[in-house]
């Protein structure tokens, strides 16, 4: 008799085959070089349960380029392993073609020249379109956010996350998570939070002082029959990789028993189907489906991964969306007897030129832009290179921000910090307010200049490579490398904490950070309270318009090793 583990990795297997995943038809479409509306949301439907999941938007309302990363490591035993692979690799284990237009969404390669000939992505107005039609066809599909939504752009900033909250609630999200959202300041968290006509969860964040849960841990909704438990789990690390002292008195972590409490919770309460809406990132996500049973689906967020297809933990599926808008995940699951007996998935990739623009999503987002618009619209200089910022190391936004730091505060080396959120800009294009507004809005921009010893910033870089190629998924508590300027770098990623880093040089002189010695260090970002300094986007403001036209080459001042 077929076990339900192979049941399930059959129906994987299947869906490679015959396109549930998407990935057969993608090389078709290719081939055709042919687009539309109707084939990007063409779907077989099964079951009696869809779930929709989009994550990390990041406050991107209007269409976009975005530039998939070149290097993505992997360390233990999850190298070699998705979604760990870029490339040329990616394209080859998903059976993708090259120059196809979900080559083009899903890795790096020829991103340039595929970004002329299928054009920007995403744009909430184009994800409602998605929306609206899975729901036309599936009326009780549940809409799911996995959290980065309120923070990201210059509307966002401006209107305290209000124009995203107010796009997520024309769009009819019955739950989210959290991660960025705490960076508005707890009391504006809680303000809007109480306005929601929807769930904000939390199974893992706590009240510090009383030790008990801040937020709904889930919510159990009746569809097709089913009864499904959505629970939360928000970025465990918060205090860590975001200032605490804007949302004093909550606690978060991973907390595995407390998440295996609340399956149990839900299970005991009659749940036929548990999902974890997750921003822990998918290696944490992997190694607590292995963990923790009795989850059926985990809604992966926060690294920001597109997947065309699940990976499988066990019997459980985790299903990484990418990221700013460019992908809705589409998840039909056969739930019956109390369990799920089947699904079929696909990842949508939101093509802007090819999805009409919805037009009431289109008025509520135009609505709060046009306060704004002008500055938006604001030209500070041209690009003559492709600025992107995914990737393990430095992307090219982050030069370029790293360049400004070290002209305009007068500093030996500059430390940028390894956010994933951020769009592209193709080479030639004008560099416009919204545009650096997308790279650096955040509530805490003050850019700092200090002076660090040598010694100091060998701790600092040891520290982040820990949080990033610590073995144990568990320890990674952060981004990406922080992106430095001025100092170059070699980094062995299998090495264990406290020898990753070595090779240290000023680049101005070509010579060895020497430990006892002093330097003039400029950053921005830091979670310290009352740091001061002028905001990141005035930094880079001014050095564009000193320039007018800017051009960042290659970085080849980091070398990695051990992958």
């Amino acid at each position: 008799m077929i076990s339900r583990r192979d049941f399930l990795q059959a129906t994987v297997a299947a869906s490679a085959i015959w396109g549930a995943s998407g990935v057969g038809k993608w090389s078709r479409l290719a081939a055709q070089q042919v687009l539309t509306q109707d084939q990007l949301l063409e779907f077989d439907p099964l079951g009696n349960v869809t779930l929709i999941h989009i994550t990390d938007v990041h406050a991107q309302l209007k269409p976009l380029w975005f530039r998939e990363p070149e290097v993505n490591l992997g360390v233990g035993d999850v190298a070699g392993l998705p979604p760990h692979v870029t490339g040329a690799d990616f394209l080859k284990l998903y059976g993708i073609d090259s120059g196809s237009p979900h080559a083009y969404a899903l890795t790096y390669e020829d991103f340039t020249a595929l970004a002329g000939t299928y054009g920007r992505m995403g744009g909430m107005d184009r994800v409602a379109t998605v929306v609206k039609a899975i729901r036309a066809e599936r009326p009780e599909a549940l809409l799911l956010d996995g959290g980065d939504t309120w923070q990201g752009s210059l509307t966002a900033l401006r209107t305290n996350g209000q124009d995203m909250v107010d796009v997520m609630n024309a769009l009819g999200v019955e739950a989210m998570t959290s991660h960025w959202e705490f960076t508005l300041g707890i009391d504006r968290v809680n303000e809007i939070v109480e306005s929601l006509p929807f769930p904000f969860l939390g199974a893992n964040i706590f009240d510090a002082e009383w030790d008990e849960p801040a937020y709904e841990p889930y919510k159990i909704f009746e569809r097709g029959g089913a009864k499904i438990a959505v629970i939360g789990q928000a970025f465990p690390y918060m205090p860590i990789a975001n200032p605490g002292w804007m949302f004093p008195n909550l606690s978060f972590g991973i907390r595995e028993e407390r998440m295996a409490a609340v399956v149990q919770e839900v299970r005991d309460a009659g749940a036929d189907l548990v999902v974890v809406l997750s921003h822990n990132g998918f290696d944490v996500d992997r190694k607590m489906a292995g963990r923790v049973p009795g989850i059926d689906v985990v809604l992966t967020g926060h690294t920001h991964d597109a997947l065309p297809e699940p990976v499988m933990v066990g019997e459980t599926l985790v299903i990484a969306s990418g990221s700013n808008g460019k992908f809705v995940t589409r998840l039909d699951l056969d739930v019956r007897e109390g369990r799920m007996m089947g699904f079929r998935h696909k990842l949508i990739p939101i093509f802007s030129d090819v999805i009409a623009p919805d037009a009431d999503m289109a008025a509520v987002i135009d609505g709060h832009r046009a306060p704004y618009q002008a500055e938006l619209d604001e030209v500070l200089g041209t690009t003559e290179s492709l600025l992107y910022r995914r990737g393990n190391f430095n992307g090219t936004w982050d030069d370029l921000i790293c360049n400004a730091l070290l002209e305009e505060r007068e500093a030996d080396i500059a430390l940028s910090p390894g956010f994933r959120w951020g769009p592209s800009l193709l080479p030639g294009e004008p560099i416009r307010r919204e545009d650096l507004m997308n790279a650096t809005s955040m509530s805490y921009p003050a850019a700092y200049r200090s002076e660090m010893s040598g010694e100091l910033l060998h701790t600092i870089m040891e520290d982040v490579g820990d949080n990033l190629f610590n073995p144990d998924p568990y320890y990674q508590q952060g981004g990406d490398m922080v992106r430095v300027g001025g100092m170059g770098y070699a980094i062995d990623v299998s090495k264990p904490m406290g020898s990753r880093i070595s090779n240290m040089t000023l680049l101005k002189t070509g010579e060895p950070i020497d430990p006892a010695k002093t330097y003039v260090v400029s950053g921005w970002a830091s979670v310290n309270e009352a740091t001061e300094g002028p905001a990141i986007w005035d930094v880079v403001e001014a050095y564009l318009k000193r320039h007018g036209t800017v051009s960042v080459e290659p970085n080849t001042s980091v070398k990695v090793s051990g992958a």
